[in-house]
């Protein structure tokens, strides 16, 4: 008899099969006389499509809405049901005494392994493998500490609530709209609030009024000074350094010049700032964009890879930014394998030195770790020549952010010196520094680079002569774009655009979506098309504003996600039934088809927007076939050359029964490159959201041909 091990990817299974000492081969599997250690592909079951309960939600209709199962079932997936079936064969075999489950520590592993057994319907006890690394001591500790497979029920319901309720959003929400507008859309629980958020700061920008406003500046020879004025705004006083009329500006620049200015007052203060917190995965892809400009899923690739086939650093997909006590005694061990390396071979002997840590709530708190502590390196000894430029980054910030934490605090001592100069003050702030501390370790960016403003050695009452006084003109500018690193922050802290105080409270806790998921609905909004990359910022398409307009309140405000997330997490610990929170999921997805059903169609589509035959756009491309202009009318994109006989034509409706909107921007992009590729469709005969190309026929005629349809996974 024999312990079936199942992993959630062959490389672990591979890792985990040599700690165990199963060198042996078999199909799917590796084996020793005690244990087989075989894997999972990420996962190898998923939820039925809503045509495999009844042939009636083949075709879209409202009549068939909403679609609610009584028992949501599962299936294998068709691509990797070679690897299911091995495993259910050996779930079955009389070989095997028990189980234990090793796949990812955290919501989704757990349901990885879960959805086999149930398929499988297996009833076999199991054990449940937890580790934060994968070297092979931690895998090694993990088998000599096995829990039993019920401590985490409550994480597996969390889990498949939170796949439940994505599928019965999703089905519903998508096809009640899509039916209404006539055009494909994807809304679900977590990305369509996201996508709000990102279309609300667009609507912002969009309505900006920028406007005038000026600053007079002022030599004083030793240093020099930017006039402002005290305003007082409620309890509050504020320094207000803009003019908002020119004259103004002028006359006090006109007022000072040559004038005898007098140092009114200098404050001097210390302060000090302490190292920052350790990563989540979240601040990591943060800095990782803001640094290098990685996107946050090539972040969570990288730093998977590190942690799973590098053994470099622990559990990436945590949301904890703290240690537990357990872990103080390895500290000093990860600092001594650091300090093997040649480039933290400085700081690392600094912390490995210390007589004693500098052990605080803000490194080590057991209140405040989830599933999992912060990423830190592991215990290894890093081969840093092993690694790629972009593994290399990332591991660096994680490295040097674990040693930063023991460092002391940085002290830096400002001063502002205000000046008087004919009833008018001048400000002058200034910055030296007293100890880097941690900051030594810092990882700067070119824009994040700045020189100490080190001010001259004066008094109170000294005097000096106003060299000159000069107006600057300035305009007031929009709110910046979201970029990856701005977006985590806005969904991580999504309670800042609800209203509601108890709420706001409990979002700080959830947020929109998990570290884990967080990348991937980043990447889902840009495979629908809702939103493009430009440089590092996301901008929402026409079609992502529009969806934003037409979708009632509770689907786009974090307000409804963050009461799910919330009670998701409830439920992992033990504190919420998961019929009451699936009770409420149904009750949402009955009042979102009925409201899609409410109220005019407002909002048209690009693809079906009324125009007068006499409406032209702007020239729009060359015409491929005899170089004249493109057009557009109300159904189509035409050559001017019409007249002459060219008769180039790309129709709005040619890819309708794809659910695409054939727009003015679809229309530019293909008449410049001749092709799109990661178009997100709707197949007719089989209902799937795929990703495919498009490209303009060899015959010039305007046809499209479409081909390379790849299935969107959900």
């Amino acid at each position: 008899m024999r312990k079936l091990v199942i992993a959630e990817k062959p490389s672990v299974a591979r890792d985990i099969a040599k700690v165990l000492k199963c060198s042996k081969k078999g199909n799917g599997y590796l084996y020793n006389d005690e244990y087989i250690v075989s894997w999972a592909v990420g996962h190898l079951v998923t939820l039925l499509e809503p045509e495999e309960y009844d042939e009636k939600y083949k075709r879209w209709q409202m009549e068939t809405l909403p679609i609610i199962p009584d028992h949501i079932k599962i299936k294998a997936i068709k691509n990797t049901i070679d690897q299911y079936k091995i495993l259910e064969k050996m779930l079955k075999s009389d070989s095997i005494e028990s189980l234990i489950c090793a796949t990812d520590s955290g919501r989704e592993g757990e349901l990885i392994f879960r959805y086999i057994y149930d398929l499988a319907k297996c009833n076999k006890p199991f054990q449940r493998l937890w580790i934060s690394s994968m070297t092979a001591q931690a895998i090694k500790e993990g088998f000599e500490n096995l829990k039993d497979g019920s401590e985490y029920d409550n994480l597996y319901h969390s889990a498949k609530c939170r796949s439940e309720a994505d599928w019965l959003v999703g089905i519903n929400a998508s096809r009640a709209f899509t039916i209404k507008y006539n055009t494909l859309l994807s809304i679900g629980r977590v990305q369509t609030p996201t996508l709000a958020i990102i279309a609300a700061r667009q609507k912002e920008i969009d309505n900006f009024v920028v406007s005038e406003y000026w600053e007079v500046n002022a030599d004083f020879g030793e240093y020099k000074g930017q006039w402002f004025e005290i305003k007082a705004n409620g309890d509050k006083k504020t320094e207000e350094t803009k003019i908002l009329d020119k004259n103004r500006a002028n006359d006090i620049a006109k007022k000072v010049k040559g004038k005898i200015a007098t140092v009114k007052s200098i404050e001097c203060e210390e302060k000090k700032n302490p190292p920052p917190l350790l990563y989540d995965l979240t601040e990591l892809q943060r800095d990782c964009n803001k640094k290098f400009g990685f996107s946050a899923q090539q972040t969570l690739s990288l730093v998977q890879d590190l942690y799973e086939k590098r053994k470099m650093v622990t559990y990436p997909r945590t949301d904890s930014r703290y240690l537990s006590d357990d872990m103080i005694p390895k500290l000093k061990i990860i600092a001594s394998k650091l300090m093997g390396t040649e480039k933290y071979n400085k700081y690392a002997s600094y912390v490995f030195n210390l007589p004693k840590l500098p052990i605080t709530k803000r490194i080590v708190d057991n209140s405040k770790l989830s599933d999992h502590h912060a990423i830190i390196p592991t215990e290894a000894k890093p081969n840093i020549n092993a690694l790629s430029d972009a593994e290399f980054k990332v591991y660096d910030l994680i490295a040097r952010r674990f040693l930063q934490v023991f460092y002391p605090y940085y002290i830096y001592n400002t001063t502002k010196i205000v000046t008087e100069c004919e009833e008018e003050n001048f400000v002058t702030r200034g910055t030296t520094v007293v100890d880097k501390g941690w900051t030594e370790l810092n990882v700067k960016s070119e824009k994040e680079k700045k020189t100490e403003e080190v001010l001259p050695d004066i008094n109170e009452n000294d005097t000096f002569e106003t060299k000159s006084a000069k107006v600057a003109v300035k305009k007031t500018k929009p709110p910046q774009t979201y970029n990856e690193a701005s977006l985590l922050s806005a969904m991580e802290n999504a309670g800042r655009f609800v209203d509601d105080e108890i709420l706001k409270e409990q979002l700080k806790e959830s947020g929109l979506g998990t570290p884990a998921t967080r990348a991937a609905i980043i990447e889902r909004l840009i495979k629908v098309g809702y939103i493009v990359r430009k440089g590092k910022s996301l901008i929402p398409t026409e079609k992502g504003m529009k969806l934003i307009e037409i979708v009632p309140v509770e689907l786009k405000s974090p307000e409804t996600t963050g009461k799910w997330e919330k009670g998701l997490s409830s439920i992992a610990k033990g504190k919420m039934d998961t019929e009451k929170f699936m009770g409420s999921i149904k009750r949402y997805v009955n009042y979102i088809v009925n409201s899609s059903q409410q109220g005019g169609c407002k909002v048209i589509f690009a693809a079906d927007k009324p125009r007068s035959k006499k409406v032209r756009a702007s020239i729009l491309g060359v015409c491929p076939k005899c170089k004249g202009h493109i057009l557009e009318n109300s159904k189509g994109y035409y050559c001017s050359n019409w007249k002459q006989g060219c008769r180039f034509t790309i129709w709005k409706n040619a890819l309708e029964n794809y659910g695409v909107a054939i727009d003015k921007d679809f229309v530019k992009n293909i008449l410049e490159n001749g092709k799109i590729e990661n178009l997100f469709v709707h197949k007719p005969d089989t209902q799937e959201e795929c990703n495919c190309s498009v490209s303009l026929a060899s015959d010039n005629s305007g046809r499209l041909d479409i081909g390379n349809f790849v299935k969107v996974e959900k």
